[in-house]
């Protein structure tokens, strides 16, 4: 008989989440939304978000970043929303908004009429048939509100957003960060990348940066988080932040965040569930949407009772599993109250996350997934809990030459 879990942790929408960080930002900056965050004034803030750095992950290995670590104990954790992914996440951030008014529910979510899984950070049909959607579904229609750009502008701030040079025109770029200038870089590593921020904070008037860094979710992807790979790339994530903060105007400040944690599904008492060989799990559904952490299950028509029933019968003890309506109500993606209705549809008739150290794959469909090491999408707080560090560029100087 499976053991009962615990309930899930559920995201901190509206009271410390990531759709609190913009308007928190440009509220120090001395527009008139809620400083739910806390920010101190500022004129200038540079907003560094690294994928995939949990809260519980930076907490366990502190000797690995000597500089976020010195200023740990004025930090905090906020949330991500769910599912606890990349697309998700980074749009929560940008629009101000929960998954359930954005739309983008998922690594992998329903793509609107076509009745299969779109990629969401590709802009892709999923699977190994993929097609370019920006035409077909253009991401401006497919995550309709006004990104941080147009926050920005309404409250008087310059602001610039940097990342990868292969992120410039993606279809997830015009979803979220449409609007405004992107600046692209090799590497929120090189000192150039360093300058060229520095350069967007400099002149008169409040101004913002948004610089976004993907290498430590890569190396934990690929090694698992903790490995020595992983850690290499913390200790670079955390030279970067340093030289951020050196780099500040007197009157400006860093504040590091991050999209999810990440779990390890590598080790020999993890669960990987394989979808193929599990036809309790696969008769009466459609297709498969979400991560392996964070699933949405799309039953054929007529079957999401019973697709909902072998579900829970088969994940009871390692996984929270709830119908559509179940995980809405529940606040999963957000507040009831701010479901888009187009939204719907792109939750599965089945939401499925990972309680315990198990996965849910597909193979045939993605096989690049099923060979990771590192995980994340659920609402466990390995995943769900992310940094808040606020630094200001003048204290910080005057605290190293102490």
């Amino acid at each position: 008989m499976a053991h009962p879990i615990a309930a899930p942790m559920l995201p901190a929408y509206g009271s410390g989440s990531l759709a609190e960080v913009v308007p928190s930002m440009l509220a120090a900056q001395g527009w008139g939304t809620a400083n739910v965050l806390e920010v101190p004034v500022a004129r200038a803030v540079a907003l560094l978000v690294v994928d995939g750095l949990g809260w519980d992950l930076l907490c366990e290995h502190r000797g690995e970043a000597p500089f976020m670590s010195r200023h740990l104990d004025g930090a905090r954790s906020i949330t991500s929303g769910y599912p606890s992914s990349t697309a998700t996440s980074l749009a929560m951030l940008s629009t101000a908004s929960p998954p359930i008014a954005h739309g983008l529910t998922g690594y992998t979510m329903a793509a609107p009429g076509l009745g299969r899984a779109m990629n969401n950070l590709a802009w892709t049909t999923h699977g190994p048939d993929t097609r370019d959607l920006r035409l077909e579904l253009p991401p401006e229609e497919i995550q309709p509100l006004p990104t941080l750009f147009a926050h920005a502008a309404d409250a008087g701030v310059r602001m610039t957003a940097m990342g990868p040079a292969e992120h410039a025109g993606s279809g997830l770029s015009r979803a979220i960060l449409r609007g405004g200038l992107f600046v692209p870089v090799q590497s929120m590593g090189d000192a150039t990348a360093v300058a060229k921020a520095r350069l967007a904070l400099d002149g008169a008037g409040p101004a913002a940066v948004y610089a976004y860094d993907p290498v430590l979710d890569a190396a934990g992807h690929r090694h698992g988080p903790g490995s020595p790979a992983w850690v290499a790339a913390l200790r670079r994530i955390d030279s970067i932040a340093e030289r951020l903060a050196a780099a500040l105007p007197d009157d400006g400040l860093l504040a590091i965040t991050a999209d999810h944690g990440m779990v390890d599904l590598s080790s020999a008492d993890a669960q990987r569930i394989e979808v193929s060989e599990r036809p309790d799990l696969a008769l009466g559904v459609r297709f498969l949407a979400g991560e392996a952490r964070a699933r949405h299950v799309h039953a054929q028509p007529g079957q999401a009772g019973a697709v909902l029933r072998r579900w829970r019968d088969a994940l009871s003890g390692v996984a929270w599993v709830l119908g559509r309506d179940e995980a809405i109500e529940a606040g999963w993606f957000g507040p009831p109250a701010a479901l888009r209705e187009p939204v719907r549809e792109r939750i599965g008739d089945v939401v499925c996350a990972a309680a315990g150290r198990i996965g849910v794959f597909q193979r045939l469909v993605d096989p690049g997934e099923a060979s990771l090491a590192g995980h994340h999408g659920s609402l466990t707080s390995a995943e769900l809990l992310v940094p808040w560090i606020v630094i200001s560029g003048s204290a910080d100087r005057e605290a190293t030459r102490r």
